[in-house]
């Protein structure tokens, strides 16, 4: 507990120096600073603030095990040892939560992909039912959804779609979404009522900052073509669509969705970016163990990870064994947080059961 405790020591007085630091004059004046240090105060400030509970409720338990000797406060002592205990518990788990070693990736932005596959059409419309479940949730939390490329099938179908999304904690939200969701429904064209089953793979990265990846501009291969798909009076008239290869790992994005060729490259860019950061990361930990890899199973992004089951009503992550019986309030995006919340509580469930 004294190590523990000694930890929780120094991070509050980490906490103390932010808060100094903000009421300087000479900090408020410079604005990029300013947020950065705000970011890293409000990062800490639950965490300490359930440290100051649990040293009250310590101290507490020291003065009620001192009435025990009195044997006239020691059922009043013992009542209140038994009601400190679990409270004392509950601070001790969350707190070590709070330790845990963070994710640089977590507060970053993401890149949000998602594909149909295995299906057809059926599996494109799902795949649009994912990218409104996806994008009303941004919008319950007040993230900003920038559409890079979205490829729409005549049926009003996603065939594939990509999408910056931009806010406070975004990866760390959303990162454990990458692979295989299955659904399993009806669909309106089938006459005979038969249940089909398709697939739709969702891939989320985080957006790579300039100090994370550098790019010898030598290295791509910029091609430039007119765009094509619903929605822009600028299609088929202009060379307005980029697609950029980064030649020596063969990785190719595009960009279609802005009017002008210049946006399209910069958005481009900002997509070759994130998919170099996570190749690159791919690559240094393949030879280490990952505890992202340990909860969705292989790590294999070809994994199926989810079922959502439209007869039955039912959402069922496999990799935690979750299931919930509200589908439609899942795809609305109301109910999201009830998976992403118990993804990432086993993830650190897992994490403290390791370390």
């Amino acid at each position: 507990m004294n190590g523990f405790l000694d930890k929780l020591e120094d991070v509050e007085r980490r906490f103390l120096d932010l808060e100094r630091q903000l009421s300087d004059p000479s900090v408020t004046q410079d604005l990029k600073r300013y947020e950065t240090l705000n970011r890293d105060y409000s990062q800490l400030k639950p965490g300490i603030e359930n440290y100051q509970k649990l040293k009250l409720a310590l101290n507490q338990k020291e003065e009620a095990k001192a009435m025990l000797s009195d044997p006239e406060l020691a059922d009043i002592a013992h009542e209140e040892i038994e009601a400190l205990d679990p409270h004392i518990e509950a601070l001790t788990i969350a707190l070590n939560v709070f330790l845990l070693p963070k994710n640089p990736d977590d507060q970053k932005n993401a890149v949000l992909e998602i594909r149909g596959g295995t299906g057809g059409d059926e599996a494109a419309l799902f795949a649009n039912d994912l990218y409104r479940m996806y994008q009303r949730y941004a919008e319950k939390n007040g993230w900003t959804w920038a559409v890079m490329d979205h490829n729409i099938t005549e049926l009003g179908g996603t065939k594939e779609a990509v999408v910056m999304v931009s806010g406070d904690g975004v990866f760390q939200a959303l990162k454990f979404e990458s692979g295989v969701h299955r659904v399993q429904r009806v669909p309106d064209t089938e006459a005979s009522g038969r249940i089909h089953t398709s697939a739709v793979s969702v891939v989320v990265l985080p957006e790579a900052d300039d100090v994370d990846v550098t790019i010898n501009p030598k290295d791509l291969r910029v091609d430039t073509y007119r765009a094509s798909g619903a929605g822009g009076q600028h299609v088929n008239k202009t060379d307005s669509a980029v697609r950029i290869t980064h030649m020596p790992t063969g990785t190719v994005v595009a960009c279609q969705d802005e009017r002008s060729q210049f946006q399209n490259k910069e958005k481009a860019m900002r997509l070759l970016k994130s998919r170099l950061y996570d190749f690159y990361q791919q690559q240094a930990t393949d030879s280490v163990d990952s505890m992202r890899r340990q909860l969705v199973g292989s790590g294999d992004r070809s994994e199926k990870i989810r079922t959502y089951n439209f007869p039955e009503g039912r959402v069922t992550d496999h990799r935690i064994k979750l299931t919930v019986h509200c589908l439609r309030d899942i795809l609305s995006g109301d109910k999201l947080s009830t998976i992403l919340d118990a993804l990432q509580q086993a993830d650190q469930l897992a994490r403290l059961e390791k370390g």
